[in-house]
């Protein structure tokens, strides 16, 4: 299982700063079922029980910097205490995914119907063809405001942060999913009308006014579709194993 995921995103396509891959558990662990989810917590490892998994897979990494104690004092700790009481294995594919071929920028553009998508500001690792954003462009132009419509329709969010909306028709757009900033200017700089993000800073709205639309819909929101690619990878690569998306909901934040 955990060959067939790093096959797909390859562990060298992650950021320094990242900690992908096996985080609890033994590799060579049979697997009875694999819950899918973004986020892991208390909960996803008791809905993991519940539906006989003892695989889970993540796509934010439940350990990011290592463990001086293993206790009760912070939901990590209660958390890989929990997994490892359950006999359940823990793999994070986190930004080897977001920078992978078929990824989660491809699976946004995906939802949102685009065409020809591609890399932007693209890099190569180890070789790999790689990249933290995609680009490509919608069947017809939309005004801003319809565009705006459909990204939250297709995302199920409740609001939008958009800057001034754009009076020009919008057609060619920019994603990066999770906390994507960075790579505004770059959007820019390829020509996209729109830039898709999950999260973005204050003063980075700053600018950009009828130059590019920016519409940022969450982190978790962005992200939320990163279950159907490990599903998919599984159902090819490893067809006798049960998987699972998860129902619990691990977004912390309210729309209050």
């Amino acid at each position: 299982m955990l060959s067939a995921l790093e096959r797909f995103a390859p562990l060298p396509l992650q950021e320094s700063w990242d900690n992908a891959g096996l985080q609890v558990g033994l590799t060579e662990t049979e697997v009875s079922g694999a819950l899918l989810c973004l986020d892991v917590n208390e909960q996803i490892v008791d809905e993991a029980v519940r539906k006989g998994c003892n695989l889970i897979v993540s796509h934010h990494p439940l350990l990011f910097r290592g463990l001086k104690t293993i206790s009760d004092l912070t939901d990590v700790q209660r958390t890989v205490m929990k997994a490892i009481r359950q006999g359940i294995c823990v793999i994070s594919m986190h930004t080897n995914m977001d920078n992978a071929k078929g990824g989660v920028n491809f699976k946004i553009a995906e939802k949102l119907g685009l065409q020809t998508v591609r890399f932007f500001a693209p890099k190569t690792v180890e070789g790999i063809e790689a990249g933290s954003g995609v680009i490509g462009t919608l069947a017809e132009s939309l005004a801003a405001d319809d565009f705006v419509k459909a990204v939250k329709k297709a995302f199920d969010v409740e609001c939008a942060l958009c800057n001034e909306l754009l009076r020009r028709p919008i057609q060619k757009i920019a994603i990066c999913g999770g906390a994507g900033d960075f790579l505004l200017d770059a959007a820019l700089a390829e020509g996209a009308d729109a830039f898709i993000t999950g999260e973005m800073h204050y003063h980075q709205f700053f600018g950009y006014e009828q130059r590019i639309q920016i519409c940022v819909i969450g982190h978790y929101q962005s992200e939320q579709f990163t279950t159907e690619i490990f599903r998919d990878i599984i159902l090819r690569e490893c067809p006798d194993v049960k998987t699972c998306i998860a129902g619990t909901c691990t977004n912390p934040i309210l729309y209050l």
